[in-house]
């Protein structure tokens, strides 16, 4: 080991992912590889029908079906209800509560009725297929404009119009004066189609009872082991010592994993029932039309200009379509609480007046995806700015350059303060890059000759980190927001560090351990990581919002510091000097004379080995624990997106030419994994700009069963994506970084969708919603097409 290694040379460095030799090589682990003596398999018997009385359920056919051992409904199992609440008034907010297995009355296609228990998982399919379901039909709510309609069918009968959040959170005095006396007011109404969050790794749980430790052990895929645990013991009626939540690799969630299932806790009550392990993996159909979806969204939004284009209000009502259910923890306020917030962004706004409702459907429950509500409100916002741009004759990038936040930190009509961020530098860095490259020219070259080419941007901001105070001001009953570390070094001088976070791609085995390394002069081999075991992790809330390394990192660095004091203070003892000479080193300790080291082994031997030897008061050991909470509106990282397209005759295809991200996300603690989460982020927006879409027929069924009907896109559609970095280093974590995890997902739409719109410049056309189909190209390009000169 190098003694002379400088200090602080792996936060901030590419090394290679430690995932990934095991990962790419086939020896990962995950939900549906574990193997347990005695195993059954689960099936779920699941509601055909969208909205009815269930009058009869009839299971009597499955037990006799070979293979199949048991069949359990809602009057089996008798468990409790899976209910998120927020503390607002009833105006407000209406809770409702989700049945682990539905009885009495469904409310999408898809819900579950009944689990098939069997030996094997063919099994179990033959066994849900002999089920009998009696139902009396009800009328299906399929859309917000149906459930907003006087007289609507209620899909619940305690939430009154079908709403589940009415809120209006701002409302500048005066605003009507502003909209009244604007040289230009423009208005966007825009949809966003619903999508599945598509992880490679669908749901999928084993539970299995430890007769030994009384505890139920549940392997499931999710981002929120504490939180799975939380839920699984009320619902099964167990204390929370008696579950155990472990959880395996895991190929994705991107947010679809961070709420609580029915589906896991059902298995976990099955278990209990056989006295034998139980597995569920969900298949791909019941992913995409029975899981939690996303996405669905309607705008309608005014916005006041000056006559030099500076904004001077904004007006918005925004409607989301939940679904069924409110979701465990967040409720049915993820989105509208989320967009109304938010909104403004990186603009500065200063008359604000925002209405955000969630409406119920009979569609499968939404949860977080993504950026969730950000890609929606960020295409608006950026929508209103090209209009703007278009009424006022005014360059779109230059109109934005007007109303940039450029002085920070930076409160805003919504109340939220800003920290500083590179919102001017990203975007002039950006249309510098298009620029140099000879897009502009290119697209002029393009019109002449009758091709439809063109270039958008998008300038938006990520709120990451969110802490206690950040969630509270939602008026959450479970209020997410600090995360927990604790590092532990042995006799070797190796170091184990267990994070509350959960990793499902971001490589938390890594960046975790190179923050962990750096603070202690460690070699990044002589760290492990530790995640998702909640009998080992004292406790966390999981990954979604872009908060492991913004939150659950700076734990991590703070608890590596409280370590290295004690170290510290071993070394000063064994020396009789004060602490004040003694600093940590790569490899150990040194004294300030440059002669005296002492290794990370040495230490050790003593804290463990020879505790006669410690200072008086100073326990035996090296272990250090600290939490991290953000009390403040959390940290901002921020991007521009710049796209080039062109739009083809015919077949109305949008193939991306050219894709730029400008981002800065504070200190990359490993910028190669900063570079992946921005392009498969951008691969996610372009996918809801231009592909994925789940709609439903008049009787609530799903149109999208597989993927021959749900539109994915593959390696040949999505571009190069060049990624440039800038770093304005966050003074409110402990790394000095921010989140990078969703802002390529935020982008991406406005930006594809601005392109799309300025290619077709020449037709007149112009659209707002996603995603953009080639059957929707196609006809603007034929209905209106480009006179040639």
């Amino acid at each position: 080991m190098n003694r002379d290694q400088p200090e602080g040379t792996l936060v901030g460095a590419s090394v290679g992912r430690r995932e990934d030799p095991r990962l790419l090589t086939g020896r990962g682990r995950f939900t549906d590889d574990i193997r347990l003596p005695g195993m059954l398999y689960a099936a779920f018997v699941r509601a055909t029908v969208a909205h009815a009385t269930v009058t009869a359920l009839d299971l009597s056919a499955v037990r006799e079906v070979p293979g199949v051992v048991a069949a359990f409904d809602a009057d089996d199992l008798k468990l409790g209800d899976i209910t998120a609440r927020l503390g607002r008034p009833a105006s407000e907010f209406v809770p409702t509560s989700m049945p682990v297995l539905a009885h009495d009355r469904v409310r999408y296609a898809g819900e579950p009725l009944a689990v098939v228990v069997a030996r094997d998982p063919y099994a179990a399919e033959d066994g849900i297929e002999a089920a009998r379901v009696t139902y009396e039909a009800r009328t299906a709510v399929t859309s917000d404009t149906q459930a907003l309609a006087p007289g609507a069918p209620l899909v619940h009968d305690e939430a009154a119009a079908n709403t589940l959040v009415d809120v209006s959170m701002f409302a500048t005095e005066g605003i009507d004066e502003v909209f009244a006396g604007a040289h230009q007011v423009v208005r966007v109404e825009s949809r966003t189609g619903r999508q599945n969050a598509l992880p490679l790794e669908t749901r999928g749980a084993v539970a299995t009872w430890d007769d030994r430790e009384q505890q139920l052990v549940l392997h499931t895929s999710t981002q929120v082991p504490h939180q799975v645990r939380t839920v699984a013991a009320r619902c099964l009626g167990l204390d929370e010592r008696a579950v155990r939540v472990m959880v395996p690799d895991m190929g994705g969630g991107f947010g679809l994993k961070c709420v609580v299932g029915r589906e896991e806790i059902a298995v976990g009550a099955a278990a209990l029932r056989m006295g034998r392990p139980v597995k569920w993996t969900e298949d791909r159909k019941d992913a995409l039309t029975a899981s939690f979806l996303a996405r669905e969204q309607h705008y309608d939004v005014r916005a006041a200009f000056d006559a030099e284009g500076r904004i001077l209000g904004l007006d918005t009502d925004l409607v989301c379509d939940m679904g069924a259910y409110s979701c465990y923890p967040f409720t049915a306020g993820i989105e509208p609480l989320m967009a109304s917030a938010e909104m403004p962004g990186v603009y500065r706004v200063p008359a604000y007046r925002v209405r955000a409702r969630a409406v119920t459907t009979n569609k499968a429950p939404t949860a977080p995806y993504r950026g969730v509500s950000r890609p929606q409100y960020v295409m608006v916002m950026e929508r209103l700015f090209e209009r703007a741009a278009r009424e006022l004759d005014l360059d779109p990038v230059e109109i934005r350059r007007r109303n940039l936040i450029t002085e920070f930190p930076y409160t805003g009509v919504n109340n939220v303060t800003y920290d500083p961020g590179s919102y001017r530098e990203s975007l002039d860095l950006c249309e510098a890059t298009l620029r140099e490259e000879g897009w502009y020219e290119r697209r002029d070259e393009a019109a002449a000759e009758g091709r439809f080419l063109g270039i958008g941007y998008s300038c938006f901001s990520e709120r990451t980190g969110y802490g206690s105070t950040a969630f509270a001001q939602r008026k959450m009953e479970v209020v997410p927001g600090f995360d927990i570390s604790e590092v532990r070094m042995d006799t070797s001088g190796a170091l184990t560090v267990t994070t509350g976070t959960m990793s499902h791609g971001q490589s938390h085995e890594t960046t975790m351990a190179q923050i962990a390394a750096d603070a202690l002069g460690l070699a990044l081999d002589k760290v492990r990581v530790h995640q998702g075991d909640t009998d080992r992790i004292v406790y966390g809330w999981g990954t979604f919002a872009s908060r492991s390394i913004a939150v659950g990192g700076s734990a991590v660095r703070l608890a590596a510091a409280k370590l290295g004091e004690k170290l510290r203070l071993l070394a000063a003892h064994r020396w009789d000097v004060p602490t004040e000479e003694v600093s940590l080193a790569h490899g150990g300790v040194r004294h300030t004379d440059g002669e005296r080291f002492l290794s990370h082994e040495e230490l050790a031997d003593v804290a463990y080995l020879k505790a006669h030897l410690l200072p008086e008061g100073v326990d035996p050991g090296l272990s250090a624990t600290a939490s991290f909470d953000v009390f403040n509106d959390g940290t901002f990282s921020n991007a521009t997106h710049g796209v080039v397209v062109e739009l083809h005759e015919g077949t109305g295809q949008v193939e991306i030419l050219r894709y730029v991200c400008v981002e800065d996300c504070g200190v990359a603690i490993n910028p190669q994994v900063v570079e992946g989460q921005c392009r498969g982020g951008i691969a996610q927006g372009i996918a809801g700009a231009l592909f994925e879409q789940i709609t439903y027929d008049e009787q609530g069924e799903p149109s999208a069963t597989s993927f021959m009907d749900y539109k994915v896109p593959t390696a040949l559609e999505i571009p190069d994506i060049g990624i440039q970095h800038l770093e304005t280093p966050c003074a409110f974590t402990e790394t000095g970084a921010k989140g990078a995890g969703e802002g390529g997902t935020i982008g991406a739409p406005a930006a594809v969708l601005n392109a799309v719109n300025d290619a077709l410049r020449p037709t007149g056309v112009e659209l707002n919603s996603t995603p953009v189909t080639p059957e929707t190209v196609a006809h603007a390009l034929t209905t209106h097409p480009l006179e040639h000169a």
